[in-house]
């Protein structure tokens, strides 16, 4: 993705809390016609103990998309963490314009498909995104039907993305110092979004301790 200098994070720390943060992924792959398609998932990050990421997932063995991954491993991951519009009124000066805030993270992968009769590995991997999210529904699962599990894993295809390189997007107006309090608290009072965006500059150090959750 293009980056600005000033947007651009290089802290493995950072893309790594948005992408914990902000599971839902979109996979970009392309078909036999080299057409982009895209799949909205939920992936579990793993860091290994040098650094490395890998991120699980599946989807539905009635998704064709998993075949493109079959074809051709190297495919491209993107997660959107939390964004909004600005108000050029925080500027001192009105020769400014809107804009809008973000942080995002793509990866480069590549992919390693389970094998889909190795109904072990994927229940591993599923129980990995179940802790994630609704760890007590682990003991559900496994008071199921063993023909009624073996069923919904064959349903699935579950792979392994290797992230071979990433980039880490934090656009925040850091080349803006003049607007980050103003900007900080229209955010920190606002909806949806808005107030993660005013923690993001506070744990960037954008405004004053003094500020922060004002």
């Amino acid at each position: 993705m293009y980056l600005n200098p000033s947007h651009s994070s290089t802290d493995a720390a950072v893309a790594a809390q948005i992408v914990r943060e902000q599971p839902l992924a979109s996979l970009i792959t392309t078909d036999d016609d080299g057409l982009p398609q895209v799949s909205h998932l939920p992936m579990h990050l793993v860091v290994d103990d040098q650094g490395a990421w890998t991120l699980l997932a599946h989807m539905a063995r009635a998704n064709p998309q998993w075949r493109q991954l079959q074809a051709r491993p190297q495919a491209l991951v993107t997660f959107l963490g939390p964004n909004a519009y600005m108000s050029p009124a925080v500027y001192v000066d009105p020769a400014r314009v809107p804009t809008w805030s973000y942080v995002a993270v793509h990866c480069r992968v590549r992919a390693r498909l389970i094998d889909p009769q190795d109904l072990a590995a994927k229940d591993e991997l599923l129980k990995a995104l179940i802790g994630d999210h609704e760890p007590a529904y682990a003991m559900q699962w496994r008071s199921l039907d063993a023909a009624f599990q073996q069923r919904m894993l064959s349903a699935i295809v579950a792979f392994e993305l290797a992230v071979e390189s990433w980039q880490c997007a934090v656009k925040l107006n850091q080349h803006r110092p003049e607007a980050h309090t103003a900007m900080h608290d229209r955010y920190a009072r606002g909806t949806g979004a808005e107030p993660a965006l005013a923690r993001w500059m506070e744990q960037l150090g954008m405004v004053p301790a003094t500020r922060q959750g004002a």
